[in-house]
């Protein structure tokens, strides 16, 4: 049976004022938004960081995606760490490793190529355990009819921090040089440490901040998800719903990435935009992302609220985001101007953001106990997009002098998503 929402006999009215668990969901929001500033600040300083060294096309793509190499590898722990023994402390130590690693990039750049990869790799480490631990967190602290709107949250701190980094990363550059842009958004870490540690928990039961009637209103409206003394691996490896969650990431991620990390090189190479200009161009499609992400929650717990069967709503809301992705790429190549260009950019991610009420969400219906293991699973699987298309991305514009076959490659790769998450996906609790 699909999940439905709960009857109007089990809600329970809680108390005024501002609830706790909103603060925990804007917190691990705000880590995921400081995340993305300190992975995307990399491509906007790359281009007078890469004239400083004088590394070619070839090298940039290795230094855009050592990142990935570090991050492909914790994802797993950092989703058991949090499964078993609580997210609050776990992101805490993702967020410290990630910002000091973010503020010794620069003299690991004067020291040499490999040291810089090498940081740009333990930035990645650290950045691993954000999703699995907040994912973790968040199957523990959120209610059903609120779930979707809280994920959509947490995954939009990926454009609202893309926006940051594209605005903010350009000023610093030209008025301090590029090393300001690291030790700038590494301090961001540091003060966001200060507050999830006074505020945050692992769970309301555990929480000197939650009221009595907010507890019983979550524990009410939540599925019971304890923290996991062992890890059923064979249920979850023979689930075929985890395995639509993990490629629909996959695919979603291999576009995003390339974009991500790309666009403002794009734009320069391809429309010659200068410095000052990049940050402006490239900042529209993320704030397009971060409307459509958050709106995605709101539509899927409408849909959810007014009787649509989960396993529906996540699969039109994914279907619609695969297909808005892909069908500007197509169009891409095509363009003679940075307006048109953005222009498409923009419906490609704002299209893919309504993901955050499809796949994105989809760990914590079908198996809200291990929600943090089954992201880090997801989440391994969509970080080879960035070790591998990130870079062969700049071998594609090396050889060809083109971003074209990057982006068709891209839209195959999203209807491949597309075929096996209505195929293989579902809205039931499974494990």
């Amino acid at each position: 049976m699909e999940q439905s929402p709960l009857p109007i006999e089990a809600e329970i009215t809680e108390v005024s004022g501002w609830p706790r668990r909103y603060t925990i969901v804007v917190l691990f929001a705000m880590a995921t938004a400081i995340c993305y500033v300190d992975r995307v600040n990399i491509s906007i300083a790359i281009i007078p960081l890469a004239h400083d060294r004088g590394y070619d096309e070839a090298a940039k793509g290795l230094v855009l995606s050592a990142f990935f190499w570090g991050y492909l590898w914790l994802q797993m722990l950092g989703g058991w760490l949090a499964d078993r023994f609580g997210g609050k402390r776990v992101l805490a130590a993702g967020v410290a490793l990630w910002s000091v690693a973010t503020l010794l990039t620069p003299p690991a750049a004067s020291i040499s190529f490999g040291v810089l990869l090498l940081m740009r790799a333990l930035l990645g480490a650290g950045e691993a355990v954000n999703f699995p631990a907040v994912h973790s967190i968040a199957s523990r602290w959120t209610i059903e009819s609120e779930r979707a709107r809280a994920i959509s949250l947490h995954f939009s701190g990926g454009p609202l921090g893309t926006v940051v980094a594209l605005l903010l990363s350009p000023i610093l550059v030209i008025n301090f040089g590029w090393p300001s842009v690291f030790y700038v958004s590494g301090m961001l870490g540091i003060v966001w440490l200060i507050l999830w540690w006074i505020k945050a928990a692992d769970g309301p039961e555990t929480c000197a901040g939650v009221s009595a009637d907010e507890l019983a209103l979550i524990q009410a409206q939540r599925p019971e998800a304890p923290l996991a003394d062992s890890i059923p691996w064979g249920a979850i490896f023979r689930e075929k719903a985890v395995w639509a969650i993990v490629i629909a990431h996959l695919c979603n991620n291999f576009g995003f990435y390339i974009l991500l990390l790309w666009l403002p090189s794009y734009l320069h190479h391809t429309f010659k935009v200068p410095m000052e200009r990049l940050g402006t161009f490239a900042v529209i499609p993320y704030i397009g992302a971060f409307v459509m992400q958050n709106l995605s929650g709101w539509i899927a717990d409408s849909l959810q609220r007014r009787g649509m069967r989960l396993g529906t709503v996540r699969k039109m809301l994914q279907s619609a985001a695969f297909t808005l992705g892909g069908l500007p790429l197509l169009a891409l190549p095509a363009v003679h101007s940075p307006e048109a260009a953005v222009a498409l950019v923009t419906i490609c991610l704002g299209g893919t953001a309504l993901g955050g009420g499809g796949f994105a969400v989809n760990h914590l219906d079908i198996a809200p106990r291990y929600a943090g293991i089954l992201m880090g699973m997801s989440n391994t699987a969509a970080t080879l997009p960035g070790i591998v298309g990130v870079a062969v991305t700049g071998f594609i514009v090396q050889v060809t002098g083109s971003f074209a076959a990057a982006f068709y490659l891209a839209t195959l790769v999203y209807a491949i998503g597309l075929i096996c998450y209505v195929t293989l996906g579902s809205g039931e609790r499974k494990i």
